[in-house]
């Protein structure tokens, strides 16, 4: 599957490699693996992160929104930390850095999802009510990739650690997830026929 990783919006990276040169920034962070390295780090790999909207009615389509975007950021041969950029009214501004399992779990996926095959967009779409997170592989690779919804030939990898029940890194057709994460997230209310 090989990924056509879309061009971030440039204040987007611009915002995040000021904060990279910010030492206040930096030594702020909640990352004590940016603090503790020397040397250069790089900014790759920009992915839009999309969240899964709750769900308010049976037999609504899922809806996403487009809330920020996500760089990882690499010291030599791995990555060590991610910065997480938001839309303000302003435009885009950094929002915070972090490291964590989402960092390795991020470039596991994107690594699994290079191999020879149909072409994808990478994006991340979040499911917050179930603090879960997916490696969201968009067929339409021209798309623009702050909008669109998952589509029939796209595919979800949950990544680790995913919710139980839920296989991490294995890749699922959108049509095979969704139901599972709209059952899931569906108020009681709603999955009880009158």
């Amino acid at each position: 599957m090989p990924l056509h990783v879309p061009p971030a919006p440039a204040p987007a990276l611009r915002s995040v490699l000021a904060a990279l040169d910010s030492a206040s920034a930096v030594h702020d962070a909640h990352t004590p693996a940016l603090r503790s390295l020397e040397g250069q780090l790089s900014v790759e790999l920009p992915l839009p992160v999309h969240v899964l909207e709750p769900v308010t009615s049976v037999g609504r389509p899922p809806r996403t929104r487009l809330t920020g975007w996500r760089f990882l950021i690499r010291s030599g041969e791995r990555f060590v930390a991610a910065a997480d950029t938001r839309l303000t009214a302003d435009g885009w501004a950094f929002s915070h850095f972090f490291e964590g399992p989402y960092v390795a779990a991020t470039e596991r996926a994107l690594r699994q999802a290079e191999a020879p095959g149909t072409r994808y967009q990478p994006r991340l779409l979040s499911v917050p009510e179930l603090y879960m997170l997916t490696l969201w592989l968009h067929r339409g690779v021209g798309a623009d990739p702050g909008s669109g919804l998952p589509g029939a030939a796209d595919l979800l990898v949950p990544l680790a650690p995913a919710p139980p029940g839920i296989a991490a890194y294995r890749p699922h057709p959108v049509s095979e997830l969704l139901p599972v994460l709209t059952h899931r997230l569906a108020p009681a209310a709603l999955a009880t026929p009158a």
